[in-house]
């Protein structure tokens, strides 16, 4: 993260401070043994997400289904036991990087998110975007134009991955060339 373009239809970050670091200095305050491994940490300019993978549970299921509930089981526990020490973290965190910070973890299958920021986008569509928007809540694939807009933005980040990656690689190599460039202050 760092500051970012403001020209007309860029993106900003304004005054928040650099997340940059967050995963780095997430990994030496986590208590160990609480994941795996290093958890998957996501920021933007308002929340901070971090996601553990939970050792892996021992013993037979008898199916998929029973599996599934053991996971469920298991990442229900450890909301529950690390709750404390998670908030205080989060506290901490929420201080350094001026944004919200939310849990979660994943186990086999299952990923549950614990309590995460949902924040409101303004935009304006024209008629044309209106009536796609229209169409989904009319069919029942979304009960209102705010939640077809969400399972929009949903599917295009399913199926533009690697070119959403390529952009942010982008941006952050003009945000480099602008911090070499001159000083016209």
């Amino acid at each position: 993260m760092g500051r970012g373009w403001k020209g007309r239809g860029g993106w900003s970050q304004g005054e928040v401070p650099s997340a940059e670091d967050a995963a780095a200095w997430l990994g030496g305050r986590l208590p160990d043994g609480w994941f795996t491994g290093a958890p998957e940490v996501t920021a933007d300019r308002e929340e901070i997400v971090i996601v553990g993978e939970l050792p892996e549970l021992t013993g037979d299921f008898a199916d998929d289904a029973a599996r599934a509930a053991a996971e469920d089981g298991r990442i229900s526990r450890f909301r529950e036991e690390t709750r404390d020490e998670r908030i205080e973290i989060a506290r901490q965190a929420e201080h350094r990087y001026q944004r919200k910070v939310a849990w979660g973890a994943k186990l086999g299958g299952t990923k549950v998110l614990f309590t995460t920021l949902s924040a409101p986008v303004m935009t304006r569509l024209r008629q044309p975007e209106r009536l796609i928007l229209d169409t989904l809540v009319d069919a029942g694939v979304a009960r209102s134009r705010s939640e077809a807009l969400v399972w929009a933005v949903r599917l295009v980040g399913e199926h533009a991955d690697t070119w959403l990656a390529d952009l942010r690689e982008a941006m952050t190599k003009v945000d480099d060339l602008r911090a070499k460039g001159p000083d016209l202050g």
